[in-house]
């Protein structure tokens, strides 16, 4: 199998910005409110985190399972002069219910094979299994408890992922979802998603 860090021309431990980074940050500062408490989710270099920071008046966490992604958060974070709390963990499990007002992630969506090096720190940030979506659905199926009422979940998905299969999955984790913008490439389409509670959106509505 050829290496999904050599497919991206990538040779470090930690994920540096690209287009869905780029698009992903972007959807956030329009998202975002004022003091609106924020996590990052699998955060890597801390661009997207960063972003938010510096743009928005918000509250930013940053998570990561790779201690070296930490690590460039936190440096990347003290470089420019921005308030991030950066916290080493597995998804939304180390955070309390309801904690955040919005939350962000890009997440590892390359299919790959399971045989993947998953002690990798490069495999792991890309490799989203045979599916392609081995973290974003256990990420769906948790993200809702630590998500305040009236909060929204800005997710990146590629159709290399499975739009529709990740829009059935939020859809029986009980949220909506909205497109709020998408980018074409040769070999895929990356949109971000806005889930959102549906009897919540209901509810703003009425």
């Amino acid at each position: 199998m050829t290496d999904l860090a050599d497919r991206r021309g990538i040779e470090t431990e930690v994920y540096q910005p690209a287009e869905d980074s780029h698009l992903l940050a972007t959807a956030a500062v329009e998202t975002v409110g004022d003091g609106d408490r924020v996590l990052d989710v699998g955060t890597g270099s801390g661009y997207v985190a960063g972003s938010v920071a510096e743009e928005t008046g918000a509250e930013v966490v940053a998570s990561d399972l790779n201690p070296h992604a930490c690590q460039q958060a936190r440096e990347r974070a003290a470089a420019a002069g921005v308030d991030i709390s950066v916290v080493r963990g597995d998804l939304v499990a180390p955070f309390r219910d309801g904690a955040f007002d919005a939350i962000l992630f890009n997440p590892p969506y390359l299919p790959a094979s399971e045989e993947a090096e998953r002690d990798d720190w490069m495999e792991v940030a890309l490799s989203g299994g045979e599916s392609g979506r081995a973290v974003v659905d256990p990420f769906l199926d948790a993200v809702g408890r630590v998500l305040a009422p009236g909060g929204v979940v800005c997710l990146l998905v590629s159709t290399l992922t499975g739009f529709d299969e990740v829009i059935a999955r939020a859809d029986d984790q009980g949220f909506s979802a909205e497109t709020v913008v998408e980018e074409s490439y040769p070999f895929e389409t990356l949109s971000i998603l806005a889930l959102r509670r549906e009897s919540e959106s209901e509810t703003a509505t009425v």
